[in-house]
C-alpha cells in the first residue's frame, strides 16, 4: 500500500474529516452513552470517561471542533442525551509504537518557542503508521525536539496541526505547545488560514479563472480514490479556487486557493474540471491526456515523467494568526526543483526548442 492509501483507511468511517492538504481529524475515543443517561454536559462527560484528561481541555477541544456527537462538532455545553455517540478527534492517526527520534533533515522555515513551520519534500510520509513506522516526518521532528523535555512526540496535545500527501511537497505548520496546537488547530477548523498551491495540469482550464464546487467523499467505484459529488448527503462540502498562471499548450501551471480542506481536494477537483494534476497517478495523470501519444511527444513526456516523478503539487504559501502573540504571519516556500524543471522542459517544448 502507499502512504495515501493508509491515509484513506484511517479516515474511514470518520465523520468530519478533512485532509489533502491539512485538518484531517482522526477519531481517537469513542463513547455511547446509556440508554439512561441523564442529562449531562459533554465535557463533564468525558472528563469521567478519559484519564488523565482536564474539563478546560476538553472544552479547547470542543472550541476547534474536535468534540463530536453523532458526526456533528458540538460546544462544550451540549448535554449529552441516551444512545448519543460521542467522539473525540485529532488531526493525525493513533500511533500504533513508541516514536522513535530519526535523524532526518528538516528544511526549517521558522521556529520560535510556540510553534514551527517546516517545508516538507514530496516523498515524506507526515505521519507513522499502516507500515510507515520510520523515516516519518513526525520521526524527524522526534530527532529535532530531542533536547527539549517541554515536547513529547507521543502527545496528541502537540506536533502537526495539518498534513499534506506523501507526494505533494511544502509548508506544514508544527505546535510545540498545547495551547499553541489548540489556537492553531481552530484556526484550520475555521477556515481562517491562507493556503496557496501550485500544481501542472493537463490541459488549459476554461474559464482560466475559477471556483470549483462539489462534495468529497471516497468513491463509489474505487475505495482508493476520492470523488466529486452532488451536493446532499454524500461527502463532504469542498470549495477550491482556481487561476491560470502560465498556459504551456497541453499542460498549465496553475494556482490553487483552498476555502475548505478536504482529503486530496485539488486533486479531486481539478480532475472533476477534466484537467489532473500531471503525473497523477491516483487520478489518471500519468497517462498522456493531450496530444497525440505517439513518437517524439511519447518520448518527451515519459522524460517529464521522470523529472517530476510524482504529482505536480507545491503548498506554497501558508498564513495564519501567531497563538501567542496574535502577529499575521505569512510564510512561502519556492517550488521544489523537479517542479521548477518540469514547467522549464514544457516552457522550451511549448515554445519549439525542446
Amino acid at each position: 500500500m502507499t502512504d495515501d492509501d493508509d491515509e484513506l483507511d484511517a479516515l474511514e468511517g470518520v465523520d468530519g474529516v478533512e485532509g489533502d492538504d491539512g485538518g484531517g481529524l482522526y477519531e481517537h475515543f469513542r463513547f455511547v452513552a446509556d440508554k439512561g443517561q441523564q442529562l449531562l454536559r459533554v465535557d463533564k462527560f468525558l472528563v469521567a470517561r478519559i484519564e488523565k484528561s482536564s474539563r478546560n481541555r476538553i472544552q479547547q477541544a470542543a472550541d476547534a471542533g474536535c468534540i463530536l456527537v453523532n458526526g456533528k462538532p458540538v460546544k462544550s455545553n451540549y448535554r449529552v442525551k441516551p444512545l448519543d455517540v460521542v467522539s473525540v478527534v485529532m488531526d493525525r492517526p493513533r500511533y500504533e509504537l513508541e516514536i522513535i527520534a530519526e535523524d532526518i533533515p528538516l528544511d526549517i522555515v521558522y521556529e520560535d518557542e510556540h510553534l514551527l513551520v517546516v517545508n516538507k519534500p514530496a516523498g515524506l510520509v507526515v505521519h507513522p503508521g499502516h507500515g510507515n513506522y520510520h523515516g516519518t516526518l513526525v520521526n524527524a521532528l522526534a530527532f529535532h525536539f530531542r533536547d527539549n523535555p517541554d515536547y513529547d512526540v507521543n502527545d496528541p496535545r502537540m506536533g502537526l496541526v495539518h498534513r499534506i500527501d506523501k507526494d505533494t511537497s511544502g509548508l506544514l505548520v508544527v505546535a510545540k505547545t498545547p495551547d499553541a496546537k489548540t489556537h492553531l488547530g481552530k484556526q484550520f477548523f475555521n477556515k481562517t488560514t491562507k493556503r496557496e498551491y501550485v500544481a501542472v495540469v493537463w490541459g488549459q482550464p476554461r474559464p482560466a479563472s475559477g471556483r470549483i464546487e462539489g462534495n468529497i467523499g471516497r468513491s463509489l467505484k474505487d475505495r482508493l480514490q476520492m470523488a466529486v459529488f452532488p451536493e446532499g448527503d454524500y461527502g463532504k462540502h469542498a470549495v477550491t479556487h482556481y487561476d491560470t498562471v502560465e498556459p504551456l499548450g497541453y499542460v498549465s501551471v496553475v494556482k490553487c486557493v483552498l476555502e475548505t480542506g478536504r482529503t486530496h481536494q485539488i486533486r479531486v477537483h481539478m480532475k472533476h474540471i477534466g484537467h489532473s494534476l500531471f503525473n497523477d497517478a491516483r487520478y489518471g495523470g500519468d497517462q498522456i491526456l493531450r496530444g497525440t501519444p505517439g513518437g517524439k511527444y511519447k518520448q518527451f513526456v515519459a522524460n517529464c515523467f521522470a523529472v517530476c516523478p510524482r504529482q505536480a503539487l507545491h503548498a506554497r504559501t501558508l498564513g495564519f494568526v501567531h497563538p501567542e502573540t496574535g502577529e499575521e504571519m505569512f510564510f512561502s516556500a519556492p517550488v521544489p526543483p523537479d517542479m521548477t524543471e518540469l514547467i522549464e522542459k514544457w516552457r522550451n517544448y511549448n515554445q519549439g526548442s525542446e
